[in-house]
């Protein structure tokens, strides 16, 4: 979510918010520098960095924002607080209905109490003014600057849709400094099929043709979908994101058209069906190398881990998810489903194919924070020194192998690019550690000392 992620740089900052005080306090001070109907958005709060975690609701903002449309999303993009303003604007009372696979919140009188989770986030979304191409421009030149500074040579953005051309002109003018493979949304498949267009291209800068599509929501919004209901949450076991045949076919199509599909999927019924939709697709439409791909794979049953390798699908997996989510995820799901929560070895050891990422600006764009993660294990809280989960833990080698050939394997550019090798693109990094030789303890506290892109330094810490 590149673009989003270079928004997000330059809007208020609720990720660390310790208390419902706190972040009204950050809204407040926000708004006050922003002239009358401006919107505020972006955020990335989490609601379980408070005791007790509530959500929060419209009127903890109402009389600091009295002239600005809000719509702040949770960290995870799968619920957002929208206050009265935004809700009047957008149409949305006690009258308004729920929509399949979201959820609008409401206290117990039934009014909106401000939050929209997933689908029902639509109904505020189509109010918000569009970015112009300026304002995107200079929202990815945040992004691709930010990345260098990281060491990040290449992303996939998985929201990138129409917005390629914003890439492209950064390409044009020289200013990128980021390889971009750009995925639009699964239902877009039609679109491309009828331009003739059977698998990505593009050249070594910018390349388009993968399809995303969503099976559920999220575990911190309680939209993740599950075979049992949630330990804190018993009356729901999540949400399917649409009608599974609906999602059957648009997978069918798009994949009999020749183009990559990746599908999110977060709990252990999301990933099981999707599992079975792609081996239903695989066995229709025929073999081919098609490098099928579930983002996140987060909550595995153990009969369905062996399955990734068995069919060739990609776990395309954040492990800096993790550190965030064992501060909690036990107060929403029992001992066995834990088990096959981010199962990186267990996924290994069965054959498949791991590709990392960092989800930003879910989760901090900062690869040496998801080594460590995948490495230690280690949760925010520093209540699990030994590793959340420990029996999962991969090696320094894996975790970085996965980060580079892994997520090159799983855009088809192995190739290309994913090693230091001759003949491949010349984008590697120089950090101020061995990565491979200190404290694995250590790795989230390594700094990148230069990047280079196309064998040119595009970013040197000074």
């Amino acid at each position: 979510h590149f673009l989003e992620g270079g928004y997000q740089l330059s809007s208020v900052d609720l990720r660390d918010a310790k208390s419902p005080a706190e972040f009204t306090r950050r809204i407040k001070e926000f708004a006050a520098k922003l002239p009358k109907g401006r919107w505020i958005l972006g955020g990335k709060w989490d609601h379980e960095n408070w005791s007790p975690n509530n959500l929060p609701t419209a009127r903890m903002i109402d009389a600091a924002t009295p002239d600005n449309p809000v719509f702040i999303d949770r960290l995870d993009g799968h619920m957002a607080l929208a206050n009265s303003l935004a809700l009047k604007m957008a149409g949305v009372d006690k009258n308004t209905k729920d929509v399949a696979g979201g959820e609008i919140v409401r206290d117990g009188s039934g009014n909106p109490t401000g939050v929209l989770k997933d689908a029902a986030m639509n109904y505020v979304n189509k109010v918000i003014p569009a970015f112009s191409f300026a304002e995107k421009l200079e929202q990815a030149q945040a992004a691709t600057d930010y990345a260098a500074s990281l060491g990040v040579t290449s992303v996939q953005d998985m929201s990138a849709g129409t917005d390629v051309a914003v890439y492209q002109e950064l390409a044009r003018s020289g200013k990128l400094k980021t390889r971009i493979y750009g995925c639009s949304p699964l239902s877009d498949y039609t679109r491309w099929e009828k331009t003739g267009v059977y698998r990505a291209f593009g050249n070594d800068w910018i390349r388009v043709g993968c399809l995303k599509g969503y099976a559920d929501g999220s575990l911190g919004s309680t939209t993740a979908w599950f075979f049992a209901p949630y330990l804190d949450a018993p009356n729901t076991s999540g949400l399917a994101s649409d009608e599974i045949p609906k999602i059957f076919d648009n997978v069918k199509n798009a994949d009999k058209a020749g183009l990559q599909v990746n599908i999110h999927a977060i709990g252990d019924k999301a990933n099981d069906t999707i599992l079975s939709v792609y081996e239903k697709v695989s066995q229709e439409n025929g073999g081919r190398d098609r490098r099928f791909r579930i983002e996140h794979a987060q909550h595995l049953r153990l009969e369905d881990i062996k399955r990734f390798g068995q069919l060739k699908v990609t776990a395309s997996m954040q492990p800096f998810h993790l550190a965030d989510d064992g501060r909690w995820a036990w107060k929403r799901l029992d001992e066995p489903r834990l088990k096959g929560t981010y199962a990186f070895r267990t996924l290994l050891d069965s054959g498949a194919t791991l590709a990392f990422g960092t989800d930003w600006y879910v989760a901090p764009l900062n690869p040496m924070l998801g080594i460590h993660a995948a490495v230690t294990r280690q949760t925010l809280d520093g209540k699990n020194p030994n590793g959340w989960i420990p029996e999962q833990k991969i090696s320094v080698e894996e975790a970085v192998r996965a980060y580079t050939g892994g997520s090159a394997y799983a855009e088809f550019q192995e190739t290309v690019k994913g090693t230091i090798s001759v003949g491949k693109l010349a984008d590697f990094v120089i950090l101020s550690d061995d990565i491979f030789k200190i404290n694995p303890n250590a790795i989230n506290k390594t700094k990148v000392l230069a990047t280079i892109v196309a064998g040119k330094v595009i970013y040197e810490n000074k």
